[in-house]
């Protein structure tokens, strides 16, 4: 008997010592990581699921600390001129194509990031924080709705008893529920939706049903929002300074504090809506032109359209130009 246990002693050191041979090779050998993105049960949605297998090296990725990318064709939104520098053909630094910056973004935090293609033209990336801040941020998506949301609204207990919401909504529940209630059937203007909201924040949000997007962001600039034009004209969107800037060569620009852009009626401050807003062109350190900074001009004046019935809602972009 003893001998016996003996015998299954030696046997299981053995073992042992051939896993930890075949442990220590592996260590030695090239990681290869998957991203498994966001996958949609609903076959009848044109958005699909992505998986990513990345041989990535730290050392040759700039470390991004970008949570959202956003990535639009031309087909859907058409961005103000005055973004697209012509500095960009000149430029040591070429623009990337779509594929090629949401690579950059997915190899940055290739475990946690997930990406979501709607068809051809439209494209949503999101990383969540490891850590914690005081500025967090989240991802929702409802009824072909989706939000990126950053930042947190201070009176988000209110404005979820003012919409008659769930008491479990986060803020971007929240964004979606009142976009898609004034997109409906709301009497309020997207500006005085906009001024409600309390705190710091930006957000995009793509409406896949109407293929629609709707970016904003709060009056102080306190959340860091940056838009710019890739190589094949597409609208890049991140929180991230860095990732557009490779991205977008020369062609990009701080998103405005305090403004509204939506695809079917550009660009406007919620805070003046009676007021246009004028393109200032930006130079880099280099002293090349860099997109343009749009800034609220106080000379000029919109005239006011009356809102009536259920047409006055989110559709009806506020004072008419």
């Amino acid at each position: 008997m003893i001998y016996f246990l003996f015998l299954q002693l030696i046997g299981l050191l053995i073992l042992v010592h051939f896993i930890e041979k075949v442990y220590s090779l592996l260590r030695g050998k090239k990681k290869e990581k998957n991203v498994v993105t966001l996958l949609e049960s609903d076959t009848n949605n044109k958005s699909s699921i992505n998986i990513n297998n990345f041989n990535y090296n730290h050392n040759n990725i700039p470390q991004l600390k970008a949570r959202m990318l956003a990535i639009f064709k031309r087909s859907l939104v058409d961005p103000p001129k005055e973004l697209n520098s012509p500095a960009s053909m000149d430029s040591s630094t070429n623009s990337m194509l779509p594929n090629e910056i949401l690579h950059h973004f997915m190899s940055c935090d290739p475990s946690n990031a997930f990406s979501m293609n709607f068809g051809n033209d439209a494209l949503l990336a999101y990383s969540p924080s490891k850590k914690p801040s005081v500025h967090h941020g989240m991802f929702c998506g409802l009824d072909n709705i989706y939000c990126a949301f950053m930042g947190g609204l201070n009176n988000l207990s209110q404005l979820i008893k003012q919409y008659r919401l769930s008491k479990g909504s986060n803020d971007a529940m929240f964004t979606i529920e009142a976009y898609r209630t004034l997109r409906d059937r709301g009497p309020y203007p997207a500006d005085q939706v906009l001024k409600e909201l309390d705190g710091s924040f930006a957000f995009v949000i793509y409406d896949d049903k109407n293929g629609t997007i709707f970016v904003a962001s709060d009056s102080n600039g306190d959340i860091g929002l940056f838009w710019g034009i890739a190589a094949d004209g597409s609208v890049v969107i991140s929180d991230s300074k860095e990732l557009i800037k490779a991205s977008c060569a020369k062609s990009f620009a701080p998103f405005p504090s305090g403004c509204m852009f939506h695809s079917g009626h550009g660009l406007m401050s919620y805070e003046h809506p009676n007021r246009k807003l004028k393109a200032m062109p930006r130079v880099d350190s280099e002293g090349i032109m860099c997109g343009a900074t749009f800034l609220v001009d106080s000379q000029s004046r919109k005239s006011i359209m009356p809102r009536v019935g259920s047409e006055a809602n989110w559709a009806v972009w506020g004072p008419q130009a």
